[in-house]
């Protein structure tokens, strides 16, 4: 391809990348060595906002509760997401971007409406905890305004994102590889175990990445279903740009959950070397 050619045709795309994407990383990256002093920023620069973020057993407590909360959500995504991606692109027949495109339903409306109805349900006043009062049954605890909330909440908003690349990547799967498994005398759970998940992990790895990933700086969902006692990192994150004002220290905080995140990347990027590497084939006889 030409070269003048192929700038005109990048050009466009890489500078909106650089305007929007990189300047204001490394921005937020400069600010996260200053400090802040009655809601102004001022250029001294230090590392005493990464002291403080490394040594405040506060803030560790946050990144950690984020952590794991990203870890359960995602864990439980997958248990929810392989079913439905599996049944969709074997039995979905001519149907399948319709049932694919159902699955996402929910993104028809704003992220808040949705946390908002999940709250009518889940919370004190919500349709099951209505439901067990009028029989007479204390209500769960566990649903209002916890961390079991939050994670629900954040699994039914990020599950179409890992039924997506899980479907994605079974597209590519020749199925009859499990009737030839069964011919053999392999059990269907052996066949799966054996045969449909390893061809299948680099989807699956990409559909942790997307759930996982956001799950960590999330604060929305958390604010509305998690209340006090189910704040996250994201939600710490957020009051410094808010109602604290402390940009500098916030800034560091969004910096540490950047490398976070990419250091996630990079696990799931080792991890599909790996696959690649170990000559695992698909159907048609391509490789990995």
């Amino acid at each position: 391809m030409n070269q003048k050619i192929f700038w005109r045709l990048s050009g466009p795309g890489a500078l909106f990348l650089v305007i929007f994407l990189l300047v204001p990383l490394i921005t937020i990256l400069v600010f996260s060595f200053w400090r802040t002093e009655s809601y102004t920023m001022i250029a001294d620069w230090n590392l005493d906002n990464y002291i403080r973020l490394l040594t405040d057993k506060t803030y560790l407590t946050f990144l950690m509760r984020s952590l794991v909360m990203a870890t359960v959500v995602s864990l439980v995504s997958l248990v929810f997401s392989w079913p439905i991606a599996f049944f969709i692109a074997r039995y979905g027949g001519k149907y399948k971007i319709i049932l694919l495109l159902l699955t996402s339903a929910p993104f028809l409306t704003g992220e808040v409406l949705r946390v908002t109805a999940l709250q009518q349900i889940l919370g004190p006043l919500g349709l099951i905890n209505m439901t067990l009062n009028n029989f007479g049954i204390e209500p769960i605890e566990a649903l209002m305004y916890s961390n079991t909330s939050s994670a629900i909440g954040l699994t039914y908003l990020w599950v179409p994102f890992m039924v997506l690349a899980i479907y994605l990547s079974l597209l590519n799967f020749d199925f009859d590889l499990l009737e030839v498994a069964k011919v053999n005398g392999a059990k269907s759970w052996s066949a799966f175990w054996e045969i449909t998940w390893p061809l299948n992990k680099i989807g699956t790895a990409i559909g942790v990445v997307l759930v996982f990933v956001p799950t960590l700086a999330s604060s929305i969902t958390s604010k509305f279903l998690g209340g006090p006692n189910g704040a996250l990192y994201g939600n710490i994150l957020t009051n410094q740009f808010g109602s604290t004002g402390t940009w500098a220290l916030g800034s560091a905080m969004g910096v540490v959950l950047f490398f976070v995140s990419i250091l996630v990347l990079l696990v799931v990027w080792r991890l599909v070397g790996d696959l690649r590497r170990s000559g695992i084939s698909i159907k048609g006889g391509a490789r990995l």
